[in-house]
């Protein structure tokens, strides 16, 4: 069965006083993850060995497998994406008492989570992406990535909260402006429920 690309859970204009654009939305969503579903599925319809599987399995599968990158990259892309569009909110920002009990008791405050997040997400070189993680300990912390790795992929915890930092979702609103889209994403668009839901 083949993967399908979801509709967003808000309308393409949703973000767009939070600063997304509905014109960043249409491309990101309708062009660029369209692009790594239909390649995911090119990828399986010709490998038997990977049919049946779920996007989870194919993400842990093929990683680090240099004769599957090319597998791993849509289906990491492809998992990351379906994260992301959950991770923003039209209402976003908001901190639910438990998560930010957390973020208090992981980072000694959150601003200081905001920081580090902050800091992961401006420092990944190139393309990436920047990841709040429950660990194995139930502890929180941060990670980056390249690419289309994740935290499912490297076993370093749950992702709770993703953000994208490849040029495609920030060039269209921020130009360069890394830092100011990743403080835009903290302050304003973060669904911070989303990422209490995804605790263990």
């Amino acid at each position: 069965m083949a993967f399908e690309l979801p509709s967003l859970p808000y309308s393409h204009a949703a973000l767009a006083e939070r600063g997304m654009s509905q014109e960043t939305l249409e491309l990101h969503h309708d062009k660029h993850h369209q692009a790594y579903v239909t390649a995911l599925n090119g990828f399986v319809e010709k490998d038997a060995a990977l049919q049946g599987k779920s996007l989870e399995e194919l993400v842990t599968l093929t990683y680090g497998d240099d004769a599957r990158a090319g597998v791993f990259n849509q289906a990491g892309q492809h998992w990351n994406h379906l994260h992301f569009w959950n991770a923003l909110s039209p209402t976003g920002g908001g901190l639910p008492g438990k998560l930010e009990g957390l973020l208090v008791e992981g980072f000694g405050s959150v601003d200081a989570f905001k920081d580090m997040f902050k800091t992961a997400a401006t420092t990944q070189f190139g393309s990436g992406w920047a990841w709040l993680i429950q660990k194995d300990d139930g502890s929180l912390g941060v990670t980056k990535t390249p690419n289309g790795v994740n935290p499912l992929a490297t076993g370093e915890g749950t992702a709770l909260l993703g953000l994208d930092v490849w040029e495609h979702s920030y060039y269209v609103d921020f130009r360069n402006r890394r830092p100011d889209y990743v403080t835009n994403f903290l302050d304003n668009l973060a669904n911070y429920e989303f990422a209490e839901s995804n605790l263990r």
